[in-house]
C-alpha cells in the first residue's frame, strides 16, 4: 500500500468526484490529482481507470456504484487483478476488511445523518481501520471538527459541497481533503 494518497492530498486537498462519463475529459484536464470514480459499468471501467492513470492522477473506485459488479470479495479480486485502481471506496465494512487483505488502499464512506450514525461510524473506524474515511454530507463544520478530533484516520468530506467557502470551512474544521462534483471547484 502506497503513501502516495497521503502525499498528494497534503499538496492538493481538492478531490474530483465524477459521476458520469461526460465528466471524464474535464477531470483529465483539471489540476486535481485525486479522482473518486462514482459511476461506471463493468465493460468500461478498465478503460476509464487507465485514462485517469495515464493522466498521472490517482483513481479510487466506489465499488458500490459500479454496474455489473456484485459487492463481494470476488468482485474485489477482479478489480484488483483486471482494473487496478489506486484504491476503492465503499460503505460496506466487510468489503473494507477484504480489500485491505488484498492490498487495496481503502476509503470507507459514511453518511452522518444523526448522532447514532456518528457513533456507529466511530465504532466501525476503530474496528475496521480503513486507510481514510469520507464523511457525507460535508457541510456541517461542527461535525467535521468532531470527527477529525476523535479519529486518527485521514478525513475527506463530500456531498453538498458547492462553494469555495464550503471547501475552506471543511479544511479549517479538520478535513484533510474535500471531494466535489462541482467542476469549478476543481480549480481552487
Amino acid at each position: 500500500m502506497s503513501n502516495k494518497f497521503y502525499e498528494v492530498i497534503q499538496d492538493n486537498p481538492i478531490i474530483a468526484a465524477i459521476k458520469n462519463q461526460n465528466m471524464l475529459e474535464d477531470v483529465l484536464k483539471s489540476p486535481v490529482e485525486i479522482i473518486f470514480l462514482l459511476n461506471g459499468e463493468l465493460f468500461t471501467l478498465k478503460e476509464t481507470v487507465k485514462k485517469i492513470k495515464d493522466a498521472k492522477k490517482l483513481v479510487y473506485v466506489h465499488i458500490d456504484l459500479i454496474d455489473g459488479l456484485s459487492k463481494s470479495v470476488a468482485a474485489l479480486k477482479y478489480i484488483k487483478d483486471e482494473i487496478n485502481p489506486d484504491g476503492i471506496i465503499t460503505t460496506k465494512s466487510s468489503l473494507i476488511k477484504a480489500a485491505k487483505d488484498l492490498g487495496f488502499f481503502t476509503i470507507q464512506r459514511f453518511f452522518i445523518v444523526d448522532s447514532l450514525s456518528l457513533k456507529k461510524s466511530y465504532e466501525i473506524i476503530k474496528n475496521v481501520k480503513p486507510n481514510a474515511i469520507e464523511m457525507l454530507p460535508g457541510i456541517i463544520p461542527s461535525v467535521v471538527k468532531q470527527v477529525a478530533k476523535n479519529t486518527n484516520t485521514p478525513l475527506i468530506t463530500g456531498g453538498l459541497v458547492n462553494t469555495k467557502e464550503d471547501i475552506v470551512e471543511n479544511l479549517k474544521s479538520g478535513a484533510d481533503g474535500v471531494s466535489t462534483t462541482n467542476k469549478e471547484l476543481w480549480y481552487m
